[in-house]
């Protein structure tokens, strides 16, 4: 009964993210937020690898030597930075991130935190999203304007909690971007 679990979180998963991105004003990428989790590349796999306690794609890197289900979920999710990596234009660069449209940088937010919320329970602070920002920055492909945005919001939920950076998101970040 892997595939009910798998089902129930990434359903839970989507509900959280819809409540962010109704909370900042992004009514329709709240609705059509990971819907290729529901494909049967992704699902499958995610059933089949599921832990409860991190992303299936991780156990399916670590058996099969990459995720099928990441590269399919990456390249028809704009919300992620792995979207946005292309070659720079400059002679002699290889891979870079370019700038994220806001509204997606700002989605990107909102999944962070709902993965955070999801995978730590009743264990969640509002500081878990920023630490494994930390912690994984050592390894992004990402445009800097897009990456100070995402570190702002995360440090500001940190700092000053869920209200406060929802708020500011939908006053100051998205008031001009729709």
């Amino acid at each position: 009964m892997k595939w009910l679990q798998h089902l129930k979180t990434i359903n839970h998963h989507k509900w959280l993210v819809m409540k962010l991105c109704f909370k900042v004003g992004l009514y329709r990428q709240a609705l059509l937020h990971d819907l290729s989790k529901y494909s049967p590349v992704e699902f499958l796999a995610g059933a089949k690898y599921y832990q409860g306690t991190r992303s299936p794609n991780a156990a399916q890197r670590e058996i099969v030597g990459y995720s099928a289900a990441w590269l399919h979920h990456k390249g028809r999710n704009k919300h992620h930075m792995e979207y946005w990596i292309d070659y720079g234009l400059e002679p002699g660069q290889t891979m870079i991130g370019m700038k994220m449209p806001v509204r997606y940088t700002v989605e990107m937010f909102c999944d962070r935190v709902a993965a955070s919320k999801n995978y730590r329970g009743k264990d969640y602070t509002d500081a878990d999203a920023y630490n494994y920002y930390l912690k994984s920055h050592d390894h992004y492909i990402i445009h800097p304007e897009t990456d100070e945005l995402l570190g702002r919001l995360l440090k500001m939920l940190a700092d000053e909690g869920e209200d406060k950076t929802v708020d500011y998101i939908r006053r100051e970040i998205l008031k001009n971007k729709k």
